[in-house]
């Protein structure tokens, strides 16, 4: 169990994907102006990334490796990862729509997220077992979730402040990304203190 918590947490704050990793950057970046989009955004990528754990999983260790078919893995990951999108998709529209049309492409978009392929083809190199892999998925999509919610804060922030005109736009968004991604460095040794 304690395994599974520093697990968890690493990937939250330590090897955060977006802000450590880099992976994820196109919503990150793209759906992170309003709050009520990000949180949306996050909750979904967390649970496509949950979903398509525990989908390749067993797909990697009971059909894949041992039929020797391990090369396929990435194209089979984006075909589950594609499908589970779609299904994340039609439930969204179906039951929550306001969020559905906020999101907008970037919901489609999850499917080519990197992140989520990222974390299944991580969990699988790292050598996971399921629980392990489970438990990687879900603090890599809380972390997800984390990055894009405090970004979230921050831009809504930027949005009332006055930043010189050469760094209007573009510029101060990564600037705070950066800022942001620098906070994150100091959970390391934080972390190992406390499952020491």
């Amino acid at each position: 169990m304690k395994e599974l918590a520093y697990i968890i947490f690493t990937s939250i704050l330590v090897n955060n994907y977006v802000l450590t990793k880099f992976l994820g950057i196109c919503p990150f970046l793209g759906v992170s102006k309003k709050l009520g989009q990000a949180t949306g955004m996050g909750i979904a990528v967390t649970f496509v990334m949950l979903l398509a754990n525990s989908a390749t999983w067993p797909i990697n260790n009971f059909i894949l490796v041992p039929f020797e078919l391990e090369y396929l893995q990435t194209i089979v990951f984006i075909l589950v990862i594609a499908a589970l999108v779609q299904l994340v998709e039609i439930i969204l529209k179906k039951y929550i729509p306001a969020l559905h049309a906020s999101l907008g492409i970037y919901l489609p978009l999850i499917t080519t997220n990197c992140a989520v392929l990222g974390v299944v083809k991580n969990n699988i190199s790292d050598g996971y077992g399921f629980l392990e892999s489970s438990a990687s998925a879900l603090g890599c999509g809380l972390g997800f979730l984390l990055a894009m919610v405090l970004f979230a804060g921050v831009r809504e922030r930027i949005e009332t402040s006055n930043p010189p005109k050469s760094f209007q736009g573009v510029p101060i968004t990564l600037v705070s990304a950066a800022i942001v991604s620098l906070s994150f460095y100091g959970f390391a040794g934080v972390i190992d203190s406390l499952f020491a």
